[in-house]
């Protein structure tokens, strides 16, 4: 009997060693070979990109990556997330090389964060460029007249509560906020032109926010090659200078929340980025699901 328990525990514990050896086991690099390529994926509205900055420093500092594939599925998204991921994306650059793989729509700050990359690889029909800066601000004075609700506002100085829908915005508070977005708009010029090598004269000439096919970006300069993602692992492979075939390391993904589990992972972002539009200063196509 004594001998059977002890049995029953061994095979217990190989089971449970084996469990948990497969889940910690993308983690363990004894055995890796230096011919990886890490891929992240950017999907959706940029707004918090804590978790891709730091894939992004993790796969920088495995000495088995040897190269970033960034595949870009976004319109864009807040400044300040947007600009936080250029920098790092640069950086890296500098370490090993990174390519970004644009999807159907890699606009605005989708565009942007790309600009940072060693190499941009489009389909010739992706929704790309809006190279532009867009904030909104609701004016529902009339709807609050209807209804009979006002707002009131103490604030410490003249600017405060810019963007009070319960009333129109005067012609300083117009002025303050189109200097605020042609400062911002001069940023995403700059970095554009600094990622892709070009003169600042050459982003400006384009820098409406229009959108662009893949193919119009490429004859602009905005984009090197024109090929899918099968297309940028291959060139991920060449620059990085793997022998034989490269393995693929995918980012780990956040779990999903319970509006991305009701509705979905798309329609839940699009959700996000309309509620948040109102009060963040965006690189982001404003008319592109």
């Amino acid at each position: 009997m004594k001998r059977r328990n002890f049995l029953t525990l061994v095979f217990v514990l190989t089971i449970a060693l084996a469990v948990l050896f497969w889940l910690v086991s993308p983690e363990i690099r004894i055995m890796a070979r230096p011919n990886r390529i890490g891929v992240i994926e950017v999907k959706g509205v940029i707004d918090d990109v804590q978790k891709t900055l730091k894939d992004v420093v993790k796969f920088r500092k495995d000495p088995n990556v040897k190269a970033i594939v960034l595949r870009v599925e976004s319109p864009g998204g807040a400044v300040g997330p947007s600009q936080e991921l250029y920098r790092e994306l640069k950086r890296t650059r500098d370490t090993k090389p990174v390519i970004a793989s644009l999807g159907a729509v890699a606009a605005s700050g989708g565009y942007y964060i790309a600009s940072a990359t060693s190499r941009i690889y489009a389909s010739p029909g992706t929704v790309t460029g809006s190279i532009g800066v867009i904030v909104y601000y609701p004016n529902l004075q009339g709807l609050f007249e209807k209804i009979g609700y006002r707002m009131t506002a103490i604030k410490t100085g003249q600017f405060k509560d810019l963007g009070n829908p319960d009333r129109e915005m005067t012609a300083q508070e117009k002025t303050l906020l189109q200097t605020t977005l042609d400062e911002v708009h001069r940023q995403f010029i700059q970095d554009v032109a600094q990622g892709r090598n070009l003169a600042p004269e050459k982003i400006s000439g384009i820098a409406d926010g229009r959108i662009l096919t893949g193919a119009s970006a490429k004859s602009l300069g905005l984009v090197d090659e024109l090929g899918n993602f099968e297309d940028a692992l291959g060139a991920a492979a060449v620059m990085g200078k793997i022998e034989g075939e490269p393995k693929l390391i995918y980012a780990k993904k956040e779990k999903f929340s319970v509006l991305e589990f009701l509705l979905g992972s798309e329609l839940s972002s699009q959700i996000r980025s309309y509620s948040s539009s109102f009060s963040y200063v965006r690189y982001q196509a404003p008319f592109i699901p």
